[in-house]
């Protein structure tokens, strides 16, 4: 905003500020353009070696009137004195009054020359309406009479008047009132941002750590965050946080949902994208250094998102890098001279050239010295001769030696005046660095710690003074979690950097990191949220998850420990967390291999958890040779009928399923059903998922009547035992109206999962997988009632929502894919749907192989798609070559054959084959009367199919009697008025898509 000009005509003010109070200045530019001014912007920043009064002359260059913003941060930028202050003022101003105007915005005391100005204007602490008023009268008569008047500049409106805040904000940190410099970075992600097109306002601040990253987006906050509607700061460095935290967002836009994260963070998403209710919103994502787990989440739309990370591949994620260097050095010695004003400029030359001008290490080294009576000079040979360390420290590649040099002068200094402060960071550096939450901190066992400590957790006053210490000198920063107050000893978040983190913990012995890496655990494992299935307490376990490497339990022998591993293992692979927990459960394991041994029987379990993870992410390959090791090595230590073994052994089923080995997979159900029957009874939790399991088998056999009859069972089963809205009871609930839909009963189907999906939705969030699948189910519903639109709406939401969530490649993506590219051909999207299914083609036969039903099912409604567009020759040569695959894949009975069946004889009447097509089709119907029943849609499709190809061979008496009785069942399940039952009475010629199911 340096060299900005209004389009407004009229005598120029040129308005000088400190880029402190950037968003004064745009007020009131605002506020004068409305009067008629001409308004031209100058950021006051005088280099330290020009003389002052030189600085302020360069100010009458301009033409016209000149009114200076004056705060604290005018005066202080240099730093100068108030003596010369003084002296330029007298110079300069006084004798240039009739040029000079000044407005006050800052509450501190300003040198007595400022009477040179003629009177200041007081703009802090009063309220909009007044502070124009006071406005109007600062240059005299202005040029539009006095009136601020919106038409002047065509009715736009202005920016927001800085004591009021934007109408949301949430999670901001508060202003460093010693920030410096950045002035170029801060103007370039402005100019950046506000030129991006909407969708692309993504900026990413990237530098080492103790950069001052953080620092620059805060103080972007704060200068241009009267410019949006909503800022929402979010901690970012683990996926679960970055969910809870922009869901959290839901209520204070005033979107109505359940109270389930998932739920708010879809609507939250959505709210944002379409820019309503507010379009100028401001996201910051802080500390996230891995852009894999979360770019998914960064929401797109009209407002702008910065991010803060050490990563350079933001870049590759729709984001504009901005570096952010060191200070360069005339920064380096405002900001320590700020910070320890007793520091001469030579000092602070001196002093950064040491500290390699790195700000965290500036910023605690200046901290200390201004309460220090220690000369800088023998601060620096301190830092020259490495301190007196008690331990050696390790330097990561990048961490400055010198910053753990002066970190360690600083903690020597803060053992000698508050030994507890250190103690209590101590005790924070076997957290995870970033987000601490107080009550973890407060909720470490008194009796696990050193004598000191323990008291101080007794202690409000000894933990106040210790955090507020810690906070002084910038080794922490402490936030008021915002629903809970801002009460230090009990609520809020304590932010402990990455750099002093790692150089806290590589400074201790390691008698004294296992001293309070246990304490620690003991934290984590009495805040185990337990019932991970109880959704009710996933925000609790996204607050547990983050801190379990840095406190050591991946390699604790504690039995607690174990349970809450699993537990948070059960959490992440419940709500749909699957990379994070395969990552997890690697760490685990390779930890407890170390620890107990290759063939210790947890590991085993372990492992067979593991398996779950992966398999939801399609590895099924990986997932079966894991899953009978695991049964091996189990029924070893445990016996085959441990119920640690039939788990596995369920496991098993389900990737013989994604196999397609489903002959195999029933079997083991079976089996798995019988043990569970007779060692814990017919309504044991465990025996009613073995039932669910072997249901999802049938079905994937095409037994659909058979699954229907268990999965009915057990849908009542698991209501009874949990309650309707259990997680469990909704997975009966699904795979229920699936029967139906499978079946042929879609408007039955539908009338259970309209209400279904909303329960899904409101339980378990809008993003879950099992929400994802219900609603995938409702469209093919909406689809086989005959409302392509809403089929088509959903599908497209529900494709999007996947591959952000899961990825492109996840089973239950590819599933949604090949749905809606069914339906786009339907709707008339040809072309995208060709896209789509040959994406989705090639994507299964990366992961399954050309031979696997899902392949050849989504070749086959390739076929249709090229029939479609014309390419019938290719259809047929394709559809024909995909029925003899699933022939010798499923056998010529299962209903997938049967589909592809139909689309291949519809092929050969089109090439002129009517006996062929004849054929195929009565021996089609033929087999779906036999396997499916006479009244189902796919063999009165058949039938219908035959009758067109029997009246192309002129046979119409066979023809028409057949049409009628196909007609006649199709009224009697579907009704008169169904699409079915009208497309054939129009003698529309039917067709079959292939739908992948998930067991």
């Amino acid at each position: 905003m340096t060299a900005e000009e209004s389009a407004v005509r009229g005598p120029r003010v040129t308005v000088s500020f400190a880029g402190y109070n950037r968003a004064w200045a745009a007020w009131i530019g605002d506020r004068l353009e409305r009067q008629g001014w001409q308004v031209v912007f100058q950021r006051w920043d005088p280099p330290a070696e020009v003389p002052l009064d030189v600085a302020l002359r360069d100010l009458l260059l301009v033409e016209g009137r000149i009114l200076v913003v004056l705060s604290d941060w005018y005066f202080k930028l240099g730093p100068r004195t108030d003596a010369e202050w003084n002296a330029a003022l007298r110079a300069v101003v006084a004798p240039n009054a009739q040029r000079f105007a000044a407005v006050s915005v800052g509450s501190q005391p300003m040198p007595s020359a400022t009477a040179a100005f003629g009177g200041t204007t007081e703009l802090w602490g009063i309220g909009a309406r007044e502070a124009e008023r006071r406005l109007t009268h600062v240059l005299g008569e202005s040029p539009g009479g006095g009136a601020s008047s919106s038409s002047t500049l065509g009715g736009r409106s202005g920016p927001r008047y800085p004591h009021d805040q934007p109408l949301v904000w949430g999670g901001v940190p508060r202003r460093n009132t010693r920030f410096t410099g950045r002035e170029a970075t801060l103007q370039r992600v402005y100019d950046l941002l506000q030129a991006s097109e909407p969708g692309a306002g993504v900026i990413t601040l990237l530098g080492m750590s103790g950069v001052g990253k953080t620092q620059v987006a805060a103080e972007y906050v704060y200068r241009f965050g009267s410019e949006y509607d909503v800022v929402w700061w979010v901690p970012a460095d683990q996926r679960g946080t970055l969910r809870q935290r922009l869901a959290e967002l839901a209520p204070a836009l005033g979107l109505t949902t359940g109270p389930e994260y998932g739920e708010r963070l879809r609507a939250v998403g959505d709210a944002l994208r379409r820019g309503e209710p507010y379009g100028r919103w401001l996201l910051v994502l802080d500390g996230a250094d891995d852009p894999g787990p979360i770019a998914d989440l960064v929401p797109t739309g009209s407002g702008h998102v910065i991010i803060t990370s050490q990563n350079r591949e933001w870049a590759e994620h729709n984001a504009e890098v901005q570096n952010v260097p060191v200070y360069d050095r005339e920064e380096s010695i405002a900001f320590t001279r700020r910070r320890a004003p007793r520091v001469t400029p030579d000092e602070a030359d001196r002093l950064a050239e040491a500290l390699g001008d790195l700000p965290l290490a500036l910023d605690q080294t200046a901290g200390w010295l201004s309460d220090s009576t220690m000369s800088v000079d023998e601060y620096i040979a301190l830092l020259g001769n490495g301190a007196d360390l008690e331990v050696g420290l390790r330097v990561a590649a990048d961490f400055p030696m010198t910053y753990y040099t002066a970190f360690s002068i600083l903690l020597n200094r803060l053992r000698e005046t508050v030994p507890e402060a250190v103690e209590l960071l101590r005790l924070c550096a076997f957290f995870a660095p970033g987000a601490i939450p107080v009550q973890l901190v407060r909720g470490v066992p008194a009796a696990s710690l050193p004598e000191r400590l323990a008291g101080l957790m007794e202690d409000t006053l000894r933990w106040n003074a210790a955090i507020g210490k810690l906070v002084q000198y910038s080794v922490i920063r402490w936030e008021a979690t915002e629903e809970e107050g801002g009460d230090p000893e009990s609520t809020g978040t304590i932010h402990l950097h990455r750099m002093v983190h790692a150089t806290v913990r590589e400074g201790m012995s390691r008698s004294d990191q296992e001293v309070f890496s246990r304490a620690v655990r003991r934290s984590l494992s009495a805040a185990n949220p337990g019932r991970p299935s109880d959704t009710r307490r996933w925000s609790r376990f996204a607050k547990v998850v983050p801190h379990l490497d840095a406190s050591g339990a991946l390699s604790s022998r504690d039995a607690d420990m174990h349970r809450l591993i699993f537990s948070c293992l059960s959490y992440l692979y419940l709500a749909g967390e699957y990379v994070a927990g395969v990552q997890l459960a690697t760490r685990t394991e390779q930890a407890w291999k170390a620890v107990f041994g290759e063939d210790d029987p947890l590991v085993w379990d372990l492992a067979s958890q593991m398996a779950t993870l992966m398999r939801a992410t399609g590895a099924y390959a990986a997932t079966e040779r894991i899953d009978r090791l695991v049964i091996e090595r189990l029924s070893a230590h445990r016996g085959p009928r441990d119920l640690t073994v039939l788990r596995a052994e369920e496991g098993l089923s389900a990737d013989l399923s994604g196999l397609a080995r489903y002959d195999e997979a029933l079997g083991v159900c079976q089996d798995v059903l019988d043990s569970y029957l007779e060692l814990v009874g017919e309504q044991h939790p465990r025996t009613l998922n073995a039932r669910h399991n072997l249901a999802a088998a049938m079905r994937m056999l095409g037994r659909y009547a058979e699954a229907l009859e268990v999965d009915r069972r057990n849908l009542q089963a698991r209501r009874d035992l949990h309650r309707p809205r259990h997680n469990l009871s909704l997975t009966s609930e699904n795979a229920f109206a699936l029967d139906l839909r499978l079946l042929g009963r879609y408007g039955e189907a539908l009338s259970v999962l309209e209400q279904s999906v909303e329960t899904h939705r409101y339980t378990l969030g809008p993003d879950n997988p099992q929400t994802l699948t219900a609603e995938v189910n409702l469209a093919l519903c909406h689809l086989r009632t005959g409302d392509r639109g809403a089929a088509h709406a959903r599908l497209g939401s529900l494709l999007e929502r996947a591959e952000r969530v899961l990825g492109d490649t996840s089973p239950l993506t590819l599933s949604v894919a090949t749905c809606y590219a069914f339906v786009l051909r339907a709707h008339g999207g040809l072309d995208q749907a060709r896209a789509i299914g040959e994406r989705t083609v090639e994507h299964y036969r990366a992961r399954l192989g050309d031979a696997h039903p899902f392949t050849i099912g989504a070749l086959g409604n390739h076929a249709l798609v090229l029939r479609a567009a014309g390419e019938r020759q290719q259809a047929l040569l394709l559809n024909e070559e995909c029925l003899a695959d699933m022939t010798g894949a499923l056998g010529p009975d299962h209903p997938w054959t049967l589909g592809i069946a139909l689309n291949a004889s519809a092929g050969r009447n089109l090439e002129g084959d009517l006996e062929g097509a004849a054929e195929l089709s009565r021996d089609t119907g033929r087999r779906a009367a036999a396997f499916l029943g006479p009244r189902h849609p796919l063999h009165l499709s058949c039938q219908i199919a035959l009758a067109t190809d029997l009246r192309g061979l002129r046979q119409r008496q066979e023809a028409d009697k057949i049409e009628e009785e196909a007609l006649a069942g199709l009224i009697a399940t579907l009704g008169s008025q169904h699409v079915h039952t009208v497309t054939a009475r129009s003698r529309v010629r039917p067709f079959w898509d292939f739908e992948p199911l998930l067991a």
